[in-house]
Protein backbone atom coordinates (compact mmCIF):
# COMPACT_ATOMS: atom_id res chain seq x y z
CA UNK A 1 0.00 0.00 0.00
CA UNK A 2 1.02 3.59 -0.27
CA UNK A 3 1.60 4.90 2.45
CA UNK A 4 -0.42 8.40 3.35
CA UNK A 5 2.09 10.86 4.88
CA UNK A 6 -0.75 14.02 5.21
CA UNK A 7 -3.28 11.14 6.70
CA UNK A 8 -1.09 9.85 9.44
CA UNK A 9 0.54 13.10 10.72
CA UNK A 10 -3.26 14.58 10.63
CA UNK A 11 -3.82 10.98 12.68
CA UNK A 12 -1.16 11.60 15.21
CA UNK A 13 -1.69 15.56 15.57
CA UNK A 14 1.35 16.70 13.65
CA UNK A 15 0.89 19.84 10.95
CA UNK A 16 4.14 19.36 9.17
CA UNK A 17 7.26 17.26 9.76
CA UNK A 18 9.90 19.01 7.08
CA UNK A 19 12.42 21.15 8.29
CA UNK A 20 11.67 20.21 11.47
CA UNK A 21 13.69 22.55 13.90
CA UNK A 22 15.49 23.75 10.38
CA UNK A 23 17.12 20.28 10.11
CA UNK A 24 16.72 19.04 6.97
CA UNK A 25 15.11 15.49 7.33
CA UNK A 26 15.18 12.84 8.02
CA UNK A 27 16.94 14.28 11.26
CA UNK A 28 16.75 13.32 14.73
CA UNK A 29 13.93 16.66 16.11
CA UNK A 30 11.89 14.12 13.09
CA UNK A 31 12.10 11.10 14.93
CA UNK A 32 11.81 12.50 18.17
CA UNK A 33 8.44 13.94 17.11
CA UNK A 34 7.21 10.90 15.08
CA UNK A 35 8.00 8.87 17.65
CA UNK A 36 6.28 11.10 20.61
CA UNK A 37 3.06 12.24 18.73
CA UNK A 38 2.37 8.54 17.43
CA UNK A 39 2.62 7.62 20.96
CA UNK A 40 0.53 10.17 22.46
CA UNK A 41 -1.87 10.40 20.37
CA UNK A 42 -2.40 6.12 19.39
CA UNK A 43 -3.00 4.56 22.19
CA UNK A 44 -1.35 0.56 23.35
CA UNK A 45 -4.36 -1.93 23.41
CA UNK A 46 -4.81 -5.67 22.83
CA UNK A 47 -8.28 -5.59 22.97
CA UNK A 48 -8.77 -7.98 20.28
CA UNK A 49 -6.31 -10.20 21.65
CA UNK A 50 -8.46 -9.67 24.93
CA UNK A 51 -11.43 -11.23 23.27
CA UNK A 52 -9.69 -14.12 21.43
CA UNK A 53 -8.41 -12.59 17.90
CA UNK A 54 -5.28 -12.70 16.21
CA UNK A 55 -4.14 -9.16 15.17
CA UNK A 56 -3.98 -9.25 11.10
CA UNK A 57 -0.41 -7.31 10.54
CA UNK A 58 -1.21 -6.53 7.01
CA UNK A 59 -0.31 -2.75 6.72
CA UNK A 60 -3.38 -1.95 5.09
CA UNK A 61 -4.92 -3.84 7.81
CA UNK A 62 -3.20 -1.67 10.30
CA UNK A 63 -3.92 1.67 8.87
CA UNK A 64 -7.67 0.98 8.90
CA UNK A 65 -7.92 -0.23 12.28
CA UNK A 66 -5.30 2.89 13.40
CA UNK A 67 -5.47 5.65 11.00
CA UNK A 68 -9.06 5.57 9.55
CA UNK A 69 -10.55 3.55 12.60
CA UNK A 70 -8.94 5.77 15.45
CA UNK A 71 -7.79 2.17 17.42
CA UNK A 72 -4.89 1.46 19.03
CA UNK A 73 -2.76 -1.74 18.77
CA UNK A 74 0.15 -3.86 20.83
CA UNK A 75 3.54 -3.69 19.72
CA UNK A 76 3.19 -5.54 16.62
CA UNK A 77 0.96 -3.24 15.11
CA UNK A 78 2.01 -0.08 16.89
CA UNK A 79 5.60 -0.60 15.23
CA UNK A 80 4.57 -1.89 12.27
CA UNK A 81 2.57 1.78 11.09
CA UNK A 82 5.56 3.54 13.05
CA UNK A 83 8.04 1.46 10.45
CA UNK A 84 5.64 2.52 6.85
CA UNK A 85 6.27 6.34 8.74
CA UNK A 86 10.05 6.02 9.06
CA UNK A 87 10.46 4.25 5.68
CA UNK A 88 8.20 6.88 4.05
CA UNK A 89 10.10 10.03 5.38
CA UNK A 90 13.56 8.19 4.48
CA UNK A 91 15.37 7.02 7.91
CA UNK A 92 17.50 3.81 7.99
CA UNK A 93 14.95 1.76 10.24
CA UNK A 94 16.33 -2.13 10.58
CA UNK A 95 13.80 -3.58 12.87
CA UNK A 96 14.58 -6.10 15.84
CA UNK A 97 13.06 -8.65 17.65
CA UNK A 98 12.83 -7.87 21.50
CA UNK A 99 12.78 -10.43 24.84
CA UNK A 100 10.74 -8.43 27.09
CA UNK A 101 11.88 -8.96 30.77
CA UNK A 102 10.14 -6.43 32.85
CA UNK A 103 12.51 -6.64 35.53
CA UNK A 104 13.51 -10.17 35.20
CA UNK A 105 17.63 -10.87 34.38
CA UNK A 106 16.47 -12.49 31.59
CA UNK A 107 13.82 -12.35 28.77
CA UNK A 108 10.81 -14.56 26.99
CA UNK A 109 10.44 -14.87 23.55
CA UNK A 110 11.83 -12.83 21.21
CA UNK A 111 8.57 -10.99 20.37
CA UNK A 112 8.67 -7.56 20.99
CA UNK A 113 9.09 -4.97 17.89
CA UNK A 114 11.38 -1.94 17.55
CA UNK A 115 13.49 -0.13 15.11
CA UNK A 116 17.03 0.78 15.40
CA UNK A 117 17.56 3.66 13.15
CA UNK A 118 20.96 5.56 12.32
CA UNK A 119 21.26 9.03 11.38
CA UNK A 120 24.52 10.74 10.50
CA UNK A 121 26.09 7.51 12.17
CA UNK A 122 24.45 7.51 15.53
CA UNK A 123 22.50 4.91 16.52
CA UNK A 124 18.81 5.10 18.25
CA UNK A 125 16.60 3.11 19.10
CA UNK A 126 12.87 3.69 18.41
CA UNK A 127 9.64 2.44 19.66
CA UNK A 128 6.09 3.03 19.88
CA UNK A 129 5.15 -0.28 21.02
CA UNK A 130 6.66 -1.04 24.72
CA UNK A 131 3.29 -0.28 26.74
CA UNK A 132 3.65 1.28 29.87
CA UNK A 133 7.55 1.76 31.42
CA UNK A 134 8.63 2.79 27.76
CA UNK A 135 10.62 5.56 26.63
CA UNK A 136 8.42 8.26 24.56
CA UNK A 137 11.28 9.58 22.39
CA UNK A 138 14.43 7.30 20.94
CA UNK A 139 17.00 5.99 22.70
CA UNK A 140 20.82 6.98 21.67
CA UNK A 141 22.43 3.22 21.46
CA UNK A 142 25.96 4.19 21.25
CA UNK A 143 26.03 5.91 25.19
CA UNK A 144 25.25 3.69 28.31
CA UNK A 145 25.15 7.42 30.48
CA UNK A 146 21.36 7.62 31.34
CA UNK A 147 19.27 9.85 29.42
CA UNK A 148 16.44 11.69 30.20
CA UNK A 149 14.01 11.93 27.96
CA UNK A 150 10.49 13.56 29.21
CA UNK A 151 11.21 13.79 32.39
CA UNK A 152 11.81 9.99 32.80
CA UNK A 153 15.71 8.17 32.73
CA UNK A 154 16.42 5.15 30.86
CA UNK A 155 19.76 3.50 29.77
CA UNK A 156 21.05 0.71 27.63
CA UNK A 157 23.61 -1.98 29.23
CA UNK A 158 25.25 -4.89 27.43
CA UNK A 159 24.49 -8.60 29.14
CA UNK A 160 26.84 -10.25 27.82
CA UNK A 161 25.55 -13.76 28.58
CA UNK A 162 23.00 -13.24 26.28
CA UNK A 163 24.99 -11.21 23.94
CA UNK A 164 21.68 -8.63 24.26
CA UNK A 165 21.58 -4.44 24.97
CA UNK A 166 18.62 -4.26 27.67
CA UNK A 167 17.09 -0.99 27.71
CA UNK A 168 16.57 -0.11 31.66
CA UNK A 169 14.54 2.45 33.45
CA UNK A 170 15.41 4.45 36.19
CA UNK A 171 12.10 3.36 39.03
CA UNK A 172 13.34 5.92 42.37
CA UNK A 173 17.04 4.80 42.80
CA UNK A 174 16.95 1.23 41.16
CA UNK A 175 17.57 0.12 37.37
CA UNK A 176 14.27 -1.91 36.20
CA UNK A 177 14.90 -3.86 32.63
CA UNK A 178 12.22 -3.72 30.63
CA UNK A 179 13.67 -5.38 27.38
CA UNK A 180 16.88 -6.67 25.77
CA UNK A 181 17.10 -7.17 21.99
CA UNK A 182 19.77 -8.39 19.68
CA UNK A 183 20.63 -7.66 15.67
CA UNK A 184 20.01 -11.23 14.38
CA UNK A 185 18.23 -9.91 10.97
CA UNK A 186 14.36 -10.19 11.29
CA UNK A 187 11.82 -11.74 8.60
CA UNK A 188 8.49 -11.10 7.89
CA UNK A 189 8.09 -15.05 9.42
CA UNK A 190 9.31 -13.59 12.58
CA UNK A 191 6.57 -11.03 12.75
CA UNK A 192 4.04 -14.03 12.35
CA UNK A 193 5.89 -16.00 14.31
CA UNK A 194 5.98 -13.41 17.26
CA UNK A 195 2.39 -12.44 16.17
CA UNK A 196 1.60 -15.98 16.94
CA UNK A 197 3.04 -16.47 20.39
CA UNK A 198 1.81 -13.38 21.66
CA UNK A 199 -1.58 -13.41 21.14
CA UNK A 200 -1.91 -17.33 21.60
CA UNK A 201 0.38 -18.34 24.03
CA UNK A 202 -0.83 -19.60 27.18
CA UNK A 203 1.75 -17.92 28.92
CA UNK A 204 1.19 -14.92 27.16
CA UNK A 205 0.01 -11.97 29.23
CA UNK A 206 -2.44 -10.45 26.21
CA UNK A 207 -5.19 -13.05 25.77
CA UNK A 208 -5.73 -12.83 29.72
CA UNK A 209 -5.39 -9.52 30.72
CA UNK A 210 -6.94 -6.15 28.91
CA UNK A 211 -3.82 -3.59 29.20
CA UNK A 212 -4.07 -0.26 27.63
CA UNK A 213 -1.57 2.97 28.17
CA UNK A 214 -1.30 6.18 26.21
CA UNK A 215 1.32 9.11 26.72
CA UNK A 216 0.28 12.87 27.43
CA UNK A 217 1.94 16.18 27.57
CA UNK A 218 2.89 15.75 31.61
CA UNK A 219 3.07 12.06 31.97
CA UNK A 220 0.81 8.47 30.59
CA UNK A 221 -2.73 7.04 31.85
CA UNK A 222 -2.63 3.00 31.91
CA UNK A 223 -5.06 0.47 32.77
CA UNK A 224 -4.61 -3.21 33.54
CA UNK A 225 -8.18 -5.01 33.91
CA UNK A 226 -10.19 -2.75 35.41
CA UNK A 227 -7.65 -1.00 37.65
CA UNK A 228 -7.41 3.00 35.57
CA UNK A 229 -3.73 4.72 36.49
CA UNK A 230 -3.35 8.37 35.53
CA UNK A 231 0.18 10.34 36.14
CA UNK A 232 0.23 14.04 35.19
CA UNK A 233 3.18 15.96 36.65
CA UNK A 234 4.69 13.80 39.13
CA UNK A 235 0.82 13.09 40.64
CA UNK A 236 -0.44 9.78 39.96
CA UNK A 237 -4.49 8.88 41.02
CA UNK A 238 -6.22 5.43 40.33
CA UNK A 239 -9.62 4.32 40.52
CA UNK A 240 -11.45 0.81 39.57
CA UNK A 241 -13.72 0.34 36.70
CA UNK A 242 -17.32 -0.44 37.79
CA UNK A 243 -19.43 -0.22 34.73
CA UNK A 244 -19.94 -0.75 30.79
CA UNK A 245 -20.57 3.31 30.78
CA UNK A 246 -17.62 4.25 32.33
CA UNK A 247 -15.53 1.08 30.47
CA UNK A 248 -16.64 3.15 27.15
CA UNK A 249 -16.18 6.33 28.94
CA UNK A 250 -12.62 5.82 29.98
CA UNK A 251 -11.91 4.30 26.14
CA UNK A 252 -12.72 7.57 24.64
CA UNK A 253 -12.23 10.21 26.77
CA UNK A 254 -8.78 8.79 28.12
CA UNK A 255 -7.15 6.82 25.44
CA UNK A 256 -9.29 8.09 22.29
CA UNK A 257 -10.24 4.98 21.44
CA UNK A 258 -13.03 5.14 18.75
CA UNK A 259 -14.47 1.26 20.04
CA UNK A 260 -17.62 0.34 19.01
CA UNK A 261 -20.33 -0.73 21.33
CA UNK A 262 -20.90 -4.11 20.92
CA UNK A 263 -16.91 -4.86 21.25
CA UNK A 264 -17.03 -2.82 24.26
CA UNK A 265 -19.69 -4.82 25.57
CA UNK A 266 -17.80 -8.17 25.20
CA UNK A 267 -14.81 -6.20 26.67
CA UNK A 268 -16.94 -6.12 29.97
CA UNK A 269 -18.46 -9.04 30.15
CA UNK A 270 -15.02 -10.75 29.88
CA UNK A 271 -13.89 -8.29 32.46
CA UNK A 272 -16.85 -9.00 35.02
CA UNK A 273 -15.83 -12.65 34.88
CA UNK A 274 -12.58 -11.98 36.40
CA UNK A 275 -11.70 -11.96 40.14
CA UNK A 276 -12.14 -8.49 41.73
CA UNK A 277 -8.82 -6.75 42.37
CA UNK A 278 -8.08 -8.04 46.12
CA UNK A 279 -10.22 -10.92 45.69
CA UNK A 280 -9.00 -14.03 47.18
Amino acid sequence: MTFDVQAYLERIGVAELSGVQGQPMPSLAALQMLQSAQMRAIAFENIDVFLGRVPDLDEAVVWNRMVDGRRGGYCLELNRLFGGALQAFGFDAAPVLGRVRMGAPVGGPRAHHAFVVSIEGVEWLADTGFGGPGPVGPVNLSDEEPQLIAGETFRTMRDHATGELVLQRLNGEDWFALYGFDRVPVTEADFIAANVVCSRWEQSPFPRHLMMTVANAAGRASMFNRSVKLVRAGEVRGWEITSLTELQSVLGDLFGLQVEAPIAAAVWRKLQAKPAPGAA
